[in-house]
């Protein structure tokens, strides 16, 4: 998948109850109003990812009040359409999963598939949801197009993966089939119906059942039009993105996007380009890659994906320095690429070295900014940034003379591969940050698992959404291997000084189970590499701390990882 949006506009959304220091109500943006954020900003921010393609449906809403003397704007709560909120968190900032704007009229609603009408008389007021969806396809043999829409009027559009949790057919389309499941939903569980039930049957789930039973990525947006709601969230984990603009008195409309609609579309850096290979070309071609520093982690995942793909496939390993061949990702990268050739011989492992400088950057850290918002730290840009132009893949590998790599010669090269995997998730839960240790022996496992707990809760705010926005800017689909809710599962049966031993020195006890799991995958030089985080193993660290502030000494006294970007 890709991305997805939303424009609710022509609708007075009362938040009072919900935003602080909000007023209570807020003027209407007509329909077809220019405001801050204009649809061909989201559709253009969109299409940055790279999508095969993209599509929108627009839903119109009447809204007739049943005193007909007064208009929409001086309805009371009961008539008009409000937002409601489980949980949320930000005025622009990440959607947590339980999210609904529903229609609390007492009013009978009929519909038509683009219609829904409120009430039998009175003030009339237009509203209209756009939906907006677009797809980078990777599963189903026919080719979709987003938003969904079936004949009862219920619209989806979604950006995730259905591994499990929801029987997907091998042909199949996951969003296709996720809709048809939705369809059979009652609206329990959402506000308003908390004591109410529009299911026909007694064997119907609600869609919050039904979200909560997807294992993988996800973010949604979905009209269900029998109880008039509107649900979207995304995962647990937040391993897709989905960001939210409050209604406020410059722009009364309530937007949901992948992307923040801030991106700009006329970067060089942003431009995007689909190229049908020849068929000697795709063969070479790797359909996977790995965000690779030669850690334990990247390596653990470079293996199991060489027993997991066709063995004719090749894997990009996706390298960032900027330091050049010095910095210590590119030198541990190397050696590890010598070692999954000796565990997997006949694999073609091709490191893609992509080689940055700091100082000639300013048009792509402006780009990342933008991408990384509403995170704005000076280790969420550096973070963002390594990010970026690792998932790039544009970079420079080994020529091949008969058969063999020459390291002294490189040639350039770009990765076509749609997917990368990453290593989010590893550190979180197996104890793989120094604070870990900190808190192990100020408050032992106690302490340290009240901080792997709390590690856990906030990775979908500190890291995933950011993470995925700024992977799905380069047309490909991350995906994240540790955070499969199967193996977050197993490591949660596992007693936690099986998982790790603080007593023991740095690459030696910390992430032990995942050492351990390395031995057995043949890597015994990557089982006993200490953590290393990828600003500072490819020296994006040091170079912003001297750019930024003079010194690393300086930005080390400043605390410069957490000081805000002005």
């Amino acid at each position: 998948m890709c991305g997805i949006a939303l424009i609710v506009s022509g609708i007075r959304i009362d938040l009072s109850t919900l935003v602080p220091d909000s007023p209570s109500s807020l003027p209407l943006i007509p329909l077809g109003f220019a405001s801050k954020f204009s649809v061909d900003d989201l559709k253009s921010a969109l299409r940055q990812r790279g999508p095969d393609s993209l599509g929108s449906k627009k839903v119109r809403l009447i809204v007739r009040s049943s005193q007909g003397n007064f208009p929409i704007e001086e309805a009371n709560q009961e008539e008009d359409l409000v937002i409601s909120v489980l949980e949320r968190s930000g005025e622009f900032g990440e959607q947590e999963y339980s999210t609904c704007l529903r229609n609390f009229a007492r009013e009978e609603v009929t519909t038509t598939t683009e219609s829904f009408k409120l009430g039998k008389d009175g003030h009339c007021s237009d509203g209209e949801l756009q939906f907006i969806g677009a797809t980078l396809q990777l599963r189903g043999r026919s080719r979709v197009m987003q938003p969904f829409l079936d004949s009862s009027g219920n619209v989806l559009v979604f950006n995730g993966e259905i591994f499990g949790g929801i029987e997907v057919a091998h042909d199949d389309n996951d969003s296709e089939v996720l809709l048809q499941t939705l369809v059979n939903c009652c609206s329990c569980h959402s506000n308003g119906h908390l004591n109410e039930c529009s299911a026909s049957g007694e064997d119907q789930n609600s869609v919050l059942e039904v979200l909560s039973l997807i294992k993988g990525p996800w973010a949604i947006i979905y009209w269900q039009e029998n109880s008039r709601t509107l649900w979207f969230g995304r995962d647990a984990f937040g391993r897709r993105s989905l960001l939210v603009h409050w209604p406020d008195e410059v722009d009364s409309r309530f937007l949901l996007s992948s992307v923040s609609p801030f991106s700009s579309a006329d970067q060089s850096s942003g431009i995007k380009c689909l190229v049908m290979a020849d068929d000697s070309t795709q063969e070479d071609c790797s359909p996977i890659a790995v965000l690779f520093s030669g850690g334990l982690d990247s390596m653990i995942l470079a293996a199991l994906l060489d027993q997991s793909i066709d063995p004719n496939y090749g894997v990009d390993l996706l390298n960032v320095s900027f330091d050049g061949q010095s910095a210590p990702d590119r030198i541990s990268a190397k050696a590890g690429v010598e070692e999954l050739k000796r565990i997997a011989p006949s694999r073609r492992w091709k490191l893609v070295e992509i080689d940055a400088d700091l100082s000639k950057l300013t048009m792509e850290m402006k780009h990342v900014m933008e991408l990384i918002y509403p995170a704005n730290t000076y280790m969420d840009l550096n973070i963002g940034t390594a990010l970026w132009l690792a998932a790039s893949g544009d970079g420079w590998t080994c020529a091949c003379t008969r058969g063999f790599s020459d390291e002294n010669q490189r040639v350039k090269y770009k990765s076509q591969a749609r997917i990368v995997l990453v290593g989010s998730g590893a550190d979180e839960q197996c104890a793989g940050y120094g604070r870990h240790r900190t808190k192990y022996r100020c408050g032992s496992w106690i302490g340290l698992h009240e901080e792997m707990k709390l590690d856990m809760q906030r990775i979908w705010k500190r890291n995933m959404g950011r993470d995925d926005r700024i992977i799905a800017d380069n047309g490909k689909e991350a995906r994240f291997p540790f955070l499969d809710e199967d193996v977050i599962k197993t490591l949660l049966e596992i007693p936690l000084w099986e998982v790790t031993n603080l007593d023991e020195p740095s690459g030696v006890g910390d992430k032990k189970i995942l050492r351990e799991v390395a031995r057995l995958l043949g890597l015994q030089e990557a089982s006993i590499l200490p953590k290393r985080a990828i600003q500072f193993g490819s020296r994006i660290a040091r170079e912003s701390n001297r750019k930024n502030f003079g010194s690393n000494r300086a930005a080390n006294q400043a605390s410069a990882g957490s000081v805000v970007i002005d």
